[in-house]
């Protein structure tokens, strides 16, 4: 079955210098197309999806090619603040009452497997991007009460994942902050998502893959003997399989159930390592929407939230002031010992599903075309799923989640 399509929609998809860009974007080894190629895998996509799927293709031996209408790390990657969290926007709990108690389970332990996954990659490919491992402090909001965090941390545990609940005086020693009480879990990660995708990059031009940005793909032909790809400049692509690893300008042949683009607001304040929290953790709250920050290797903090659905590019930068002073405020309220004050503010969008999950697999009738929509705040830890699965669905290998996960 045919399929015939644009690659992509066109989206802003940031505003503001996120503080992995303060100086500036680094180099990739990317350069334009300049004649027609044919490769095993094609992968439209110059992200942090895109990344990690080229470098889990190329251990498969297939030669691929990688295309982005910007720039490799140009798109969504460097608004991200990495906070490389296993536990899903969704509860475990609420999780739980949509999908079943297996099927949450499984998702939350395939979530918390792909940080040590992702931790083993950077350390074979030597990727120096500023990963550390951190616990999480899960303080109580609108979602889950004192009450609820308790439930939730017996149901994590229970299935052998490493949270457990701390009272009030445990979780000012190792953070200062002032709450009843929070859920701790070990497991979590940071990094600097910027330095991640462009080492990946690197390492894959390396072994062979070959890059082109900027390259704008305007046709897509899914047919029985492969995929087709055209661009704007009337190059041609000829590929056996293809991954769109577009992020949130999806292509329009892709029209996922329960899924919303959703604007979202960050800020780094000024180095003060000295007024940092004692455990340097993770800490976001069961709200929504909800706070979440990190910090840095220079002593920086990370701050963000305030998300709300994406109406248009302008709205949500002419909001950038506003919501600004709001996480200042937050930030200032939660942690007042810390000096709030943004040194960096920008503005992104990402993807957000009814379930929180992501959506990895095989287009339906498009033989040979596969999509990756990683949504909510564990972008990162899902495109590493991502890469996990279209690697085994190259090698034409069955993986266990692939129904948990799949494009409807």
């Amino acid at each position: 079955m045919g399929v015939n399509g644009q690659a992509t929609s066109r989206r802003d998809l940031r505003t503001g210098v996120p503080v992995w860009l303060r100086n500036g974007y680094g180099r990739t080894p990317a350069r334009p197309l300049t004649e027609d190629l044919v490769a095993d895998v094609a992968i439209i996509g110059g992200g942090v999806s895109g990344a990690l799927i080229a470098d889990a293709i190329l251990q498969t031996g297939r030669s691929i090619a990688v295309f982005d209408r910007r720039g490799l790390v140009k798109g969504s990657t460097p608004a991200s603040t990495a906070l490389l969290q296993f536990e899903i926007d969704q509860p475990l709990t609420l999780l739980g009452k949509r999908i079943g108690k297996a099927k949450a389970a499984r998702a939350w332990w395939r979530s918390a497997s792909a940080v040590n996954v992702l931790r083993g990659r950077i350390e074979d490919l030597g990727l120096r991007c500023g990963f550390s491992e951190r616990n999480t402090a899960y303080l109580p909001g609108n979602m889950l009460n004192l009450a609820d965090l308790r439930r939730e941390a017996e149901e994590r545990a229970a299935i052998g994942l490493r949270s457990r609940f701390i009272g009030r005086d445990e979780l000012a020693k190792l953070t200062t902050v002032e709450a009843p009480g929070a859920i701790w879990s070990s497991g979590s990660a940071e990094l600097d998502p910027a330095k991640l995708v462009r080492g990946l990059w690197r390492s894959a031009a390396e072994r062979g893959a070959r890059l082109h940005a900027p390259v704008d793909i305007t046709d897509v032909d899914a047919g029985r003997r492969g995929v087709t790809l055209g661009t704007s400049e009337g190059r041609t692509v000829r590929a056996k399989a293809l991954i769109l690893a577009t992020g949130y300008e999806l292509a329009p042949m892709l029209r996922p159930r329960g899924y919303s683009i959703i604007s979202t607001w960050a800020i780094a304040t000024k180095r003060q390592k000295r007024k940092l929290w004692p455990s340097r953790c993770l800490i976001w709250q069961a709200a929504d929407p909800y706070l979440y920050l990190r910090t840095t290797p220079d002593g920086r903090v990370i701050a963000g939230g305030e998300d709300e659905e994406f109406a248009d590019s302008d709205r949500r930068d002419a909001l950038i002031g506003r919501k600004t002073s709001r996480i200042e405020k937050k930030l200032g309220t939660l942690l007042p010992g810390l000096d709030p004050e943004a040194e960096f503010a920008w503005a992104g969008a990402f993807g957000q599903s009814s379930t929180g999950l992501p959506a990895i697999g095989p287009l339906p009738g498009a033989k040979g075309v596969y999509a990756v929509l990683g949504y909510g705040g564990n972008g990162i830890t899902f495109s590493v799923i991502a890469a996990q699965m279209l690697q085994r669905a190259i090698l034409g290998l069955p993986d266990p989640d692939a129904e948990l996960f799949a494009l409807d």
